[in-house]
Order: C-alpha cells, then sequence, then structure tokens
C-alpha cells in the first residue's frame, strides 16, 4: 500500500521541476522568438503556432529530450560521468551564444535549488560549465522517483509554456489564443517524449537553424524585452 503514496509524491515533485514559480529564470528568455516577432517572421497565432511547434519538433525532441533519457539512466546508474558527458553533448548542440548561455544559467540556477532542496550532488554543478538544464533536471527525477517518459513530458511542457509566454508578450497575443496554442501543443508533448527517449545516438541533434539565426541576430537587437 505504498506505492500510491510514492507515486503521489514523485507527481507533486514534478510539478514543482515544470512550475512557472521554479527560480531559475527560463522565463527571462525567448530562445530567438524575440526576433523572429521583430523581423515579422511570425505575425499572429497562426505564426507563433509554428514558429513553437517547429522549434519543438526539430529542437527539443532531438537534443533536450534523449539527452535527458540518457542522463536519468545514468544518475539511476550512479554514473555522473556519463551525465557529465551527455550535458556536455547537449551544450555544444547550441548553436548560438545565446541559447548556450542560457542552458547554462538556467542549469547552475536548477543546480542551486536542488541543492536547497537537500540533493547534495546538485552542488557540484553550479559553478560547473558543464552544467545543463536537462541534465539537472534529469537529476532530480531521478532521485525523486519520477520515470523518464513522465520527465520528458513535464519538460516539454515547461518549455511550452514558456514560449507560448513569450508569443503573448511579444506578438502580442490574448490569453485566450495563448490558451489555444498550448492546448494545441499539449496534445503533442507525450508522443515527442516517448519518441525522443527511444531515439538512437546517430539520430540525436536539433536542426533548427532558423531558431540559431534568430537567436544570434537578437543578441545584437537593440531594443529586447528578453535576455541575450
Amino acid at each position: 500500500m505504498t506505492a500510491e503514496p510514492e507515486c503521489d509524491a514523485a507527481r507533486a515533485r514534478l510539478w514543482q521541476l515544470i512550475s512557472p514559480a521554479l527560480p531559475v529564470g527560463a522565463y527571462a528568455y525567448s530562445q530567438g522568438l524575440e526576433f523572429a516577432v521583430h523581423a515579422g517572421w511570425v505575425r499572429d497565432e497562426a505564426g507563433a503556432g509554428a514558429w513553437i511547434r517547429g522549434h519543438l519538433h526539430h529542437g527539443p525532441a532531438l537534443a533536450d529530450v534523449p539527452v535527458l533519457g540518457r542522463c536519468h539512466e545514468a544518475w539511476c546508474a550512479g554514473d555522473a560521468d556519463s551525465a557529465h558527458r551527455w550535458s556536455r553533448w547537449l551544450l555544444a548542440n547550441r548553436g548560438a551564444a545565446e541559447l548556450l548561455a542560457e542552458d547554462r544559467q538556467i542549469g547552475a540556477s536548477l543546480a542551486r535549488t536542488l541543492a536547497v532542496l537537500g540533493l547534495d550532488e546538485a552542488a557540484a554543478w553550479v559553478g560547473s560549465p558543464d552544467a545543463s538544464f536537462a541534465c539537472l533536471f534529469a537529476l532530480a527525477a531521478a532521485r525523486w522517483g519520477i520515470d523518464p517518459e513522465a520527465a520528458a513530458t513535464g519538460y516539454l511542457w515547461a518549455w511550452a509554456q514558456n514560449q507560448v509566454s513569450a508569443a503573448v508578450k511579444l506578438v502580442p497575443l490574448g490569453q485566450s489564443a495563448g490558451q489555444r496554442l498550448l492546448f494545441a501543443i499539449g496534445n503533442e508533448v507525450g508522443a515527442i517524449a516517448r519518441h525522443g527517449l527511444v531515439l538512437d545516438d546517430e539520430a540525436m541533434g536539433a536542426c533548427a537553424p532558423g531558431v540559431v539565426t534568430a537567436a544570434a541576430r537578437h543578441e545584437r537587437q537593440y531594443s529586447r524585452l528578453f535576455r541575450s
């Protein structure tokens, strides 16, 4: 009769990890969307949906999710070296300085938060240049009994929430439009997570040149709401 309380605790910890209240600062970044709006590439709800979905399918689905799964496996096996290696691989896939800086910053912030919550293993990652958000997210999931599929689905949901929130501010869109986008993307994230977790090593790797270009140009954009 102990399984249900354990499952309840794991679900609650997952909700905590994907909450916008998690103090990692992901809300401060648009991942190139701000420049895409500035340049007229994204003009309305349909354009925002196409941009976010395209980024999702060709970025996090092919890089973040498989790395999260491999890091989860490594943490469960006590193989910190493999977790470091996959985290470095993910950081090397960030095609613009802005995207790399974002991942390192929110990865280090999550490490600090996890250390405060009693995960001592996370403390060593606070000042590490190898800290990626997916790797630290996988550490929390492994230690808190969150299975890889649930963790990956939650990770993608949190990513989509941040992107839709950015679109609502930038395009701008109404709150109803934002909810329609989230509702539609919510129908996809489970399948995307399951697919990403079973990718072979040779099939991994983000391929979103428009996002990389937008992020690189955002670094020099004159006026910005989001961090660079």
